[in-house]
């Protein structure tokens, strides 16, 4: 394992599920609030929320794009409303915390959620001081993963050259993007995501604990 990744010289992390289990469940919160927030903005009751916030889903590919084109919703707005999130179900990981300290080269999270509420996370799991930069939905110009444009949008906002670059993901549909640019992917099968069994050639690792799988690739590498 030393040999596959000793190029890498950026370490790229999606935020949520990837930094922390999927038992801290923040997403259902966000999902929560997303309702609330249809169901306020356009006066309708839960039930009639839920079926646009999902078709926007399908149609915009985020419930805010089809907010955004429809009824010209302030993205900032939206964004700081859904992740008003209660985080106490989450804490800090000292394995992941160290082995993000050993890691050599620049450290950088890729998220769909917004920099304010990434930053939060990462205060919380004790990590605001690791990672270089936050590319948010906001840098995304709202286009989020897995749209390809959002990945070439990264590489360039901190010159980064894929192919000396690694992307973790617990949704595995994401690390495709980032695979056809020639970044190494890991993909946290963590429940959050099933992938389909047909197709994990985009997939060069496939690991259940983070902090647990960084600290072997450091001491493959010591």
């Amino acid at each position: 394992m030393k040999a596959a990744l000793s190029h890498i010289e950026n370490w790229v992390f999606d935020l949520d599920n990837t930094l922390y289990p999927a038992s801290g469940d923040l997403w259902t919160q966000i999902d929560a609030l997303i309702g609330q927030y249809v169901q306020t903005l356009l006066g309708v009751g839960p039930e009639e929320a839920y079926r646009i916030q999902k078709s926007y889903f399908h149609s915009h590919g985020t419930t805010l794009n089809g907010l955004m084109a429809d009824h010209g919703v302030d993205p900032h707005h939206y964004l700081d409303a859904v992740h008003q999130v209660d985080l106490s179900g989450i804490e800090a990981n000292l394995m992941l915390a160290e082995a993000l300290v050993r890691l050599p080269g620049r450290k950088l999270i890729f998220t769909n959620a917004n920099a304010p509420y990434a930053m939060q996370v990462l205060d919380r799991l004790g990590l605001s001081d690791t990672f270089e930069g936050v590319h948010d939905i906001h840098a995304t110009q709202y286009r989020p993963k897995p749209d390809p444009l959002a990945y070439d949008g990264l590489c360039q906002a901190y010159g980064i050259d894929p192919a000396r670059s690694l992307f973790v993901e617990d949704m595995a549909r994401n690390l495709k993007p980032a695979k056809a640019i020639g970044m190494a992917t890991v993909w946290i099968d963590n429940g959050s995501e099933q992938t389909d069994d047909s197709d994990r050639s985009f997939i060069d690792y496939t690991i259940s604990d983070l902090g647990a799988w960084l600290h072997e690739i450091l001491e493959d590498q010591a």
